[in-house]
């Protein structure tokens, strides 16, 4: 009996040790720095507040740097600030991120304050621009400090405090310091930042940056990486012209003006109601203002601007606007199609070419109907208006012949008329208005 139970201590024993032993070198591999060799680098610029455009243009370029296999993806950033929720979903971006994320913070004068500062915290490797600053990140609102609000505003502070402090010890930076930015709203400049660990080094140009990225070492998913930078290639991602009037649209003045002038145009309209004119135009600034203010989301507000802008190319039909409506519609037309497919899990998108060569159909087609409505109401009222006399027609056939005349069908730019002349013509001659036959609709013709 004694005999089994020593034995089975023993297998007990020896499951303990393989179990601890596979652990150990789980960690050791963990722990273990692997090399990326950094071939390519894709270059993206932050160079304006932090706002749901500037997420849009993060995760598009993101997505065009793994399909353009870059090792690397440089972000450079000079933000005055933004939205809380937007910088979280951009540090959420970078978790997620397969590539290192490297912020400079340049160039010579820029500042990553704010949500710039936390987005900071969250960069895998983190370097600033002698002459820029980084830091006053506590979240402002209605222009008073959160920390002398409520306790719920205390709670939002703390949770921003750790959530900064975490990252910063993932990536071996100074927690304390980048915590004050948010609980303090410290400020730093560049060589403080670097004396106190809160950045990973000092760049002011590309080839001083490639100095310091050059066996960094940094921890990516749990991993150890060390960088060899091998004569990489840079690309930069630009913003495309969706994500460029987006960021335009969600400064929060902008969107302000736009909802002021729409509200004052719709109010115009009630007031002397029947142009519709000021109204429609008032319509498409408030879904601007909409989608600038973010009540609207994206796609909902583009498909509003959509159905606006072919309301307005009927309305053009109907009311003397003198392009007026047309061009609105134009407009409209443009931003709706420029927003559509903008959520995160689209997986459909619309060219720019594409968009500019539908705008441009359209706009040709509404040009050319506006110079013909125009050159005709000219006439208006005048007795020359569609005047046939002196011009030139074709004979389409001949109809009978009365009283001595032959009676035609002719066409007179582009239309059809009936005509009376002495002379004997063939189908397809070449004739000229001469005259009106009085009390009918016939003209007298002659040969050319």
């Amino acid at each position: 009996m004694f005999s089994k139970i020593k034995i089975f201590r023993r297998i007990l024993a020896i499951f303990t040790i393989c179990f601890l032993s596979s652990n150990e070198l789980a960690a050791e591999e963990s722990n273990q720095e692997k090399t990326i060799t950094v071939n390519s680098i894709s270059r993206l610029e932050i160079n304006s507040s932090i706002n749901p455009a500037t997420y849009s243009y993060l995760l598009s370029g993101f997505k065009e740097a793994f399909q353009k296999k870059s090792d690397l993806i440089l972000i450079e950033l000079n933000t005055p600030g933004g939205l809380v929720t937007t910088t979280k979903e951009i540090l959420t971006l970078f978790g997620n991120s397969d590539r290192p994320v490297v912020v400079w913070i340049k160039p010579e004068g820029a500042s990553a304050t704010s949500a710039g500062a936390i987005i900071a915290s969250g960069s895998h490797l983190l370097y600033m621009s002698e002459g820029t600053n980084i830091g006053a990140a506590t979240p402002i609102q209605m222009g008073k400090d959160i920390e002398k609000e409520s306790d719920m505003r205390k709670k939002a502070i703390n949770d921003l405090v750790a959530l900064v402090q975490s990252l910063s010890e993932a990536r071996g930076r100074n927690p304390k310091l980048f915590g004050e930015m948010i609980e303090k709203a410290a400020s730093f400049k560049a060589q403080e930042a670097l004396q106190k660990n809160l950045v990973d080094g000092l760049a002011n140009t590309q080839s001083e940056l490639f100095k310091n990225l050059e066996g960094s070492k940094l921890r990516l998913k749990g991993q150890n990486y060390l960088l060899k930078l091998n004569n990489p290639q840079v690309t930069t991602i630009p913003m495309d012209m969706g994500q460029k009037l987006l960021n335009v649209l969600a400064d929060p003045s902008t969107a302000y003006v736009l909802f002021l002038i729409g509200a004052a145009l719709l109010y115009l309209e009630f007031q002397a109601a029947g142009g519709f004119i000021a109204g429609s135009i008032g319509a498409v600034c408030l879904i601007l203002a909409g989608i600038g203010f973010q009540v609207l989301p994206l796609n909902f507000g583009a498909l509003g601007l959509i159905i606006v802008a072919f309301i307005l190319f009927i309305m053009e039909a109907f009311i003397t606007s003198y392009g007026i409506l047309s061009i609105a519609g134009l407009a409209s037309l443009v931003a709706g199609s420029l927003f559509l497919f903008r959520t995160d899990d689209a997986y459909l998108s619309l060219s720019t070419s594409f968009i500019l060569a539908v705008v441009s159909a359209i706009g040709a087609f509404l040009g050319i109907c506006l110079f013909l409505i125009i050159r005709e109401r000219k006439n208006v009222g005048k007795e020359k208006f569609n005047e046939t006399l002196e011009r030139h027609g074709v004979i389409v056939k001949l109809l009978r012949e009365e009283a001595g005349h032959h009676i035609y069908q002719v066409k007179i730019g582009g239309e059809f008329w009936n005509a009376q002349s002495d002379e004997p013509f063939k189908v397809g001659d070449e004739i000229k208005v001469i005259a009106k036959v009085e009390g009918t609709m016939n003209l007298e013709i002659s040969a050319i």
